[in-house]
């Protein structure tokens, strides 16, 4: 691994950080989002602990990527509020949100398509630059100090997922499942202290899912992040999950580990209906 992963540090820096902190990385209390005169989300409040894996599942509609929204800043809440670090997401522009640790991928692939992977990736590490416009402009040791340690890190990620042998290929060449392992690295890339991964086994076969699960567990121990998921695969959720938060129609519905999530019967009603309405077998 990279020097700059390790001995300057950002997994023992976060893990000093998780030692001494009184709550969770993540905090969402009590938030309403409305669109109209649609509840989208009403009164939801889970927390995401220091290197945990939390996934967010529910029915289509349930809330999930509404959430995920309001956490990355594309949506404002009405009521209640989501806390990072104990600090409230409430009026931070979207641009911050990378600066201030969270990074996301998203349900429908959001890259350039012209640009090479490695290009790409590299995007998703220009807020960790402090030379400034100026120093940019004029090509100073500092500018190119700072370009060194940021391609060693896309370096290091082109080889933890893969992506060596297409380092050059414009993405929009790329298979779909190839194309979700870039944006994933374009989010590892800015050093996040949250993932926030929507949908990333959709378009997945069978051996890429399991793939996908090893990965996700390598990620959280190499970078020492935490993770929130919202998948429709219960099978990896249920699998790489530290803890699971179901929503149906905006509302929780159950909250802990998946084992108990799993045999919650609100849960269970929620994916397989009433089973008093159930036809024949």
């Amino acid at each position: 691994m990279p020097a700059t992963l390790t001995q300057a540090g950002a997994a023992p820096a976060r893990a000093a950080r998780a030692a001494n902190a009184a709550g969770p990385l993540l905090r969402v209390s009590e938030v309403v989002v409305r669109f109209g005169g649609v509840v989208a989300v009403n009164g939801v409040s889970f927390d995401v602990g220091y290197s945990q894996i939390c996934g967010l599942i529910g029915p289509n509609g349930a809330g999930k990527t509404t959430l995920f929204n309001c956490i990355s800043g594309i949506y404002r809440y009405a009521a209640g509020d989501i806390q990072f670090e104990g600090r409230s997401l409430s009026g931070q522009p979207r641009h911050r949100m990378a600066d201030l640790g969270i990074g996301r991928t998203f349900q429908n692939v959001a890259l350039f398509s012209t640009m090479s992977v490695r290009d790409n990736i590299m995007v998703g590490g220009h807020h960790l630059g402090h030379s400034g416009f100026i120093a940019n402009a004029l090509r100073l040791p500092v500018v190119r100090r700072e370009n060194a340690v940021l391609a060693e890190k896309v370096d290091y990620l082109l080889d933890l997922l893969d992506l060596r042998g297409v380092a050059h290929v414009p993405a929009g060449a790329l298979p779909f499942g190839t194309r979700k392992r870039v944006e994933l690295a374009r989010a590892l890339v800015g050093d996040p202290k949250l993932l926030l991964l929507d949908e990333p086994a959709g378009g997945l076969n069978h051996g890429e899912v399991d793939e996908l699960s090893e990965l996700l567990r390598e990620i959280r121990a190499h970078f020492d992040l935490s993770i929130l998921l919202v998948e429709h695969h219960m099978n990896l959720v249920m699998r790489v999950s530290d803890k699971v938060v179901a929503l149906e129609f905006g509302v929780k519905i159950a909250d802990g580990t998946p084992d108990e999530v799993r045999n919650e019967p609100e849960v269970i009603r929620a994916y397989l209906g009433d089973e008093s309405h159930a036809g024949p077998a």
